[in-house]
């Protein structure tokens, strides 16, 4: 009789781990718990519908430092399986993919079905069998090592092998601990900073290319775009430092000051470049035009944030002024009041303690024939295409070992 490999969770680590261990060894029989109405729901709604495959960096020291939590220990599994292999898995299963200018890999297609449809083809054509609306109450370890797995459909699974993916789910990270894993508890990461604040309230959309956003009485600093929103700021600077200071910030509350410099330039710098636009061009209105790219309306709010009226010359300018205006650019100081997740993609940092697993091949220390990988270890990621990589290295792995050919 065939073994049975039983896979909870229908996301992108669980199918990729289905999808290897079937491939790996047909003779197995796989399945799916899914708890949902339906499958790979991250696959779909990531990169804003085209799905941020993952991201065109190579070199696996490299890559690994994009990751808050999980470095050190995904440096050998992306040893194994990194970005390229992912793309060139892809392109073997007929998805072509395109790398765009910021490194981020995409479908050609810009649609995140593709990528599902693959997933979902490759997993037809191995006999998995996919089970929606099949959520799991528990799970238990018999004296032979097998499995037991109790469904919300009232029936009694049987496995030799298990392995959980169902993202940060609490209730199964709670049968993990049961099983004398430790558990790291589970914050928030990658979301947007809510801030009220009338210098940019009406200039959502506005972008900035090169800012830097420092938590202020803190460490934590992030540089990259920046963008005004709605209800604040969000963009790949906002993200990169709620992602590094997801447990930080959770400890504040967040609420917390932060340090806006608009434009990557040192205060001194800008302050310099001021007093002699001030010695230059004397004459000129301030708010008639911006200086370092800042898009106009926002340098004009600027302008009124260091208390300088838009009519106002530079020659009109005290010395007061003119360092207001500079430390507005490069200095300026907003209060955060909470945070939004960021285009309903929920990641979160914490999960199975990483000292409880084997990176070789995702498997539990403490408990045989026990299988990891997504969300629901204590790794994440920054945006970028990052997340999706772990899921895909960890179920890689993890599915050619549950068919008995780890990856040496």
């Amino acid at each position: 009789m065939s073994e049975h490999i039983v896979i909870i969770g229908g996301g992108a680590a669980g199918f990729y781990a289905a999808i290897a261990c079937a491939e790996a060894n047909p003779e197995l029989k796989v399945t799916i718990l899914e708890k949902g109405k339906e499958v790979l729901g991250k696959v779909l709604i990531s990169g804003g519908g085209r799905c941020n495959v993952t991201h065109a960096c190579f070199d696996p020291r490299e890559l690994a430092t994009h990751y808050p939590r999980g470095e050190r220990e995904l440096l050998g599994p992306f040893h194994k399986f990194q970005p390229g292999d992912t793309m060139e898995w892809f392109a073997d299963r007929g998805v072509e993919l395109k790398i765009e200018s910021d490194n981020r890999v995409f479908p050609v297609t810009d649609s995140s079905h593709t990528i599902a449809d693959c997933l979902l083809d490759m997993a037809a054509a191995a006999n998995i069998d996919v089970r929606k609306s099949c959520g799991v109450k528990s799970f238990q370890q018999l004296e032979d090592g097998t499995w037991s797995i109790s469904t919300t459909r009232g029936e009694e699974l049987t496995a030799d092998k298990l392995m959980v993916a169902p993202g940060s789910s609490k209730a199964m990270l709670d049968q993990l601990k049961k099983l004398g894993h430790r558990i790291v508890p589970t914050v928030p990461s990658l979301f947007t900073f809510n801030i009220k604040d009338p210098r940019i309230k009406g200039l959502s959309g506005i972008s900035l290319p090169n800012a830097t956003i420092q938590v202020a009485a803190s460490d934590l600093e992030a540089s990259g775009p920046l963008l005004i929103t709605h209800w604040g700021m969000s963009g790949p600077a906002i993200l990169r430092l709620s992602a590094w200071g997801a447990r930080e910030l959770n400890d504040r509350f967040y609420r917390f000051p932060i340090l806006v410099n608009w434009i990557g330039k040192e205060l001194d710098d800008v302050l310099a470049d001021f007093q002699q636009e001030k010695k230059l061009s004397g004459k000129k209105r301030i708010g008639n035009h911006s200086h370092y790219g800042v898009p106009l309306r926002l340098w004009k709010s600027m302008v009124e944030g260091a208390g300088i009226k838009p009519t106002a010359t530079w020659g009109d300018l005290s010395g007061k002024q003119v360092k207001a205006l500079a430390a507005e650019l490069s200095a300026s100081v907003f209060q955060v009041t909470g945070k939004s997740t960021f285009k309903e993609e929920f990641v979160t940092a914490g999960g199975v303690d990483l000292k409880d697993v084997d990176f070789k091949n995702f498997a539990s220390r403490i408990v045989p024939n026990l299988y990891f990988a997504g969300e629901i270890l204590d790794i994440d990621g920054i945006t970028g295409g990052f997340n999706f990589q772990a899921a895909w290295t960890g179920g890689w792995l993890a599915g050619n070992a549950m068919a008995g050919y780890p990856i040496d």
